[in-house]
């Protein structure tokens, strides 16, 4: 998963539905975007991870766990777990560990997890679809509020008892619900001007599906999810332990050829 970035000085500044003192109430303390205390992005991607560990420990029972036990259930080393919990002020007892509990409600007030995101999903193709079926969204405070696409034969369905809406509709059915994340799923030809209409009913956080970059307004944060790039960079890997890759500065030996090296090409 990335972030867009680098478009947005360039870009106007859409309206917004909500006041700014509705935009203001957002930024609530504790938050990602809390300036009185800033968190890392990396961290806050690590924070993640270390809730859904916690969640798991809780389900379990248990009370207690060390940062060693935690750090390797989240794949990082405990340094680094340490270092992450102290931007939230949280630290742990000394040959003991974290309370779980506790530290799970720490997480989650950072992640501004105490009170539910309502999402409004738009192209409910594919992909789309199966993204409005998944119940674990709303299982962690995510519930999809409204659904849109611009296909007849789905506004007027239903997915998990949410109807599919027109996407001219985006606007007013998102400030009336009070949608927070928008997830666009639309053919990339599309996913602008979807992107605009969300902005436009105040939605200031995205998620994107789509394969092409969003040009957002400055105050909206933009995340990505390419899934064929995400095979690419695991092709890379599959290429270098089969020792395929080429090395630096050296092309690709083109096939049914044997590929030369830099003395070769110098004596021959």
């Amino acid at each position: 998963m990335t972030v867009d970035r680098g478009t947005r000085p360039t870009r106007r500044a859409v309206p917004s539905t909500r006041t700014p003192g509705e935009q203001l109430a957002t930024a609530v303390p504790g938050e990602v975007g809390d300036t009185a205390r800033p968190v890392p992005a990396a961290t806050v991607a690590r924070l993640a991870v270390y809730l859904r560990v916690l969640t798991t420990l809780l389900g379990e029972g248990r009370g207690v766990v060390s940062s060693e036990e935690l750090a390797a259930a989240a794949g990082v080393n405990s340094a680094k777990l340490r270092k992450d919990l102290s931007h939230i002020g949280s630290s742990g007892v000394r040959g003991v560990g974290y309370d779980v509990s506790r530290l799970t409600a720490e997480v989650e007030a950072t992640l501004g997890l105490t009170r539910p995101h309502a999402v409004a999903l738009v192209g409910v193709g594919n992909l789309g679809h199966a993204l409005a079926g998944y119940g674990g969204f709303a299982q962690r405070g995510f519930p999809v509020a409204a659904l849109f696409d611009v296909d007849p034969a789905l506004v007027g369905t239903e997915i998990d008892g949410v109807e599919v809406e027109h996407a001219a509709e985006i606007p007013r059915v998102c400030a009336e619900r009070g949608v927070t994340i928008g997830v666009v799923a639309t053919p990339a030809a599309a996913a602008q001007e979807v992107c605009d209409h969300l902005v436009a009913a105040g939605v200031r956080s995205i998620l994107n599906f789509a394969p092409t970059v969003l040009a957002v307004p400055a105050g909206v944060e933009v995340r990505k999810v390419d899934l064929a790039v995400e095979m690419q960079v695991l092709s890379f890997h599959v290429a270098r332990r089969h020792g395929s890759v080429p090395a630096a500065g050296h092309a690709p030996a083109t096939p049914g050829t044997t590929a030369t090296t830099p003395r070769e090409a110098v004596t021959r």
